[in-house]
């Protein structure tokens, strides 16, 4: 049993950006402009990602993939991702829910901070609780 590759840059996969003005938005590839680079696009109306040519160092390869003919018109994109359901599959994907819980804890103050450390100690003490009663 090996896993192979499968995430390939191609038209119509979904990809997400980590660079830049864009960064942590997803979008898709339209076009494949040369080794370095693609076309891409949001569509704008969904993800707010413009229709532009980025480096493929600015962006995350996703398993997700939408089936569009190359340079799809931006209608035709959007149509495209509602038939696929990519938002609905990319919240409940790990990943998502990964940057979803770190950008939580990102913005949480001092206050909040302090309700989880005292979370976790209780947590701690009645996993300890426990422990001592099965040993």
């Amino acid at each position: 049993f090996t896993m192979s590759f499968s995430r390939y840059v191609e038209v119509g996969r979904i990809v997400l950006v980590n660079y830049g003005p864009e960064s942590g938005k997803l979008a898709t590839i339209i076009d494949v402009v040369d080794q370095n680079k693609c076309l891409i696009d949001g569509p704008e109306d969904i993800t707010g990602v413009r229709r532009q040519v980025i480096p493929y160092r600015r962006i995350a390869l996703t398993n997700l993939t939408v089936k569009i003919a190359r340079n799809a018109r931006a209608k035709t994109l959007k149509k495209a991702w509602a038939d696929a359901e990519i938002e609905s599959k990319w919240e409940n994907s790990a990943w998502a829910k990964k940057l979803a819980a770190k950008s939580t804890r990102a913005n949480l103050n001092d206050f909040d901070r302090f309700k989880v450390m005292v979370a976790r100690k209780q947590k701690s003490a009645i996993i300890a609780k426990k422990m001592k009663q099965l040993a």
